[in-house]
């Protein structure tokens, strides 16, 4: 019998080539709300939540980052980002799915006890603009997102709990696997107790994301050992 599975997927740089779209609605965003210009320039992104990333933005202009008021203002800017988000992808002709996402995602929905969510730092609003637009976004029946927590493993400790719920049995009875393009998934996932399977579709080639402690490593979702290690027993 096979060993029950929450498979826990990043999106950006795993699922899809974002080609922008957020960094530069949220650069949309505060300049219309602080009337500032490439504040997120020297934000690097790669494996960070929402939160996070707005965060160290109001820090960069001088904004209070820490308090109600700041919660506030985090709160308002990520509210105001999703439709400009919607906006961008509707006019960026590079924004496109990965290679090899539906036959991973058809390999995994064919299996008995296994469920597929997202372990993510964008917000939910954010996650449903980018896949809905790619068509998949149902494909995922829950997650950890951006909205529930700013540090990535508690998202993914939420997007876990969560998957244990819909097979119905305990957190510690599943096999917990993060599937991510950057070393901040690989150590989210350790530190959850969690396996890691990192894909060198992004910045971040195979082999430093097995020097960084991923259980596996390829090159992209395409690669025949990806299945296999993701529903391994």
């Amino acid at each position: 019998m096979a060993y029950p599975a929450i498979l826990l997927f990043d999106i950006d740089g795993t699922l899809v080539t974002t080609a922008g779209v957020g960094r530069r609605a949220l650069e949309r965003v505060f300049a219309v709300r602080y009337g500032r210009s490439a504040v997120l320039r020297d934000v690097v992104f790669d494996g960070m939540t929402d939160r996070a990333i707005v965060r160290g933005a109001l820090a960069a202009i001088g904004e209070p980052v820490a308090g109600r008021d700041a919660e506030a203002a985090i709160d308002a800017v990520l509210a105001a980002y999703v439709p400009l988000l919607e906006a961008e992808i509707a006019e960026t002709t590079e924004f496109r799915l990965h290679p090899g996402v539906h036959e991973a995602l058809d390999a995994a929905a064919s299996r008995g006890s296994v469920a597929i969510g997202l372990g993510t730092g964008n917000i939910r609003a954010g996650a449903r603009a980018k896949l809905r637009a790619l068509g998949i976004f149902e494909r995922f029946r829950f997650g950890g997102f951006g909205c529930d927590h700013e540090e990535r493993g508690e998202i993914l400790r939420i997007g876990a709990a969560r998957g244990a719920r819909i097979l119905g049995l305990s957190l510690g009875a599943c096999r917990v696997v993060v599937i991510g393009d950057t070393p901040r998934d690989v150590a989210a996932a350790r530190a959850i107790g969690a396996e890691s399977i990192g894909v060198g579709s992004s910045r971040f080639p195979a082999s430093e994301l097995l020097a960084s402690g991923a259980t596996h490593a390829f090159r992209d979702l395409t690669d025949p050992g990806l299945v296999a290690a993701l529903l391994a027993d």
